[in-house]
């Protein structure tokens, strides 16, 4: 069975940095899209940044400029390099991934547990 493992998350002052990584473990035949989403309080959810099935790279206006996607095909991971954190930055980050499992003919998307990213002075 896959799972997607998040690390990274944590505490940081405004215009902190944080690096948070993915990676998927098990029998993975193909990856196709992979990306990050956040969940703050009182918000709905919001995908940050990732890149599509056909390789292109996305990001909410909201982090353009100050979150960096890359991903690394042969570790299946995928990580968000965020830089000039602000308050309204604080949410938990999601990984998620639309991946093939190997003797598996569909494409499943898949969900990581999340990790807190918390940005206050």
């Amino acid at each position: 069975h896959v799972q997607l493992v998040e690390s990274g998350g944590g505490w940081v002052q405004p215009g902190g940095s944080l690096r948070l990584s993915c990676v998927a473990h098990g029998s993975i035949f193909s990856i196709h899209a992979m990306g990050w989403s956040r969940l703050a309080p009182g918000k709905p959810r919001e995908t940050v940044a990732g890149f599509d099935r056909d390789d292109s790279d996305y990001y909410a206006d909201s982090v353009k400029g100050r979150f960096t996607v890359t991903r690394d095909s042969a570790k299946n991971s995928v990580d968000l390099q965020m830089n000039n954190l602000k308050p309204e930055d604080t949410a938990v980050y999601t990984c998620e991934m639309d991946l093939r499992e190997s003797n598996v003919s569909v494409i499943t998307m898949f969900w990581g547990r999340g990790t807190q990213v918390a940005v206050s002075s």
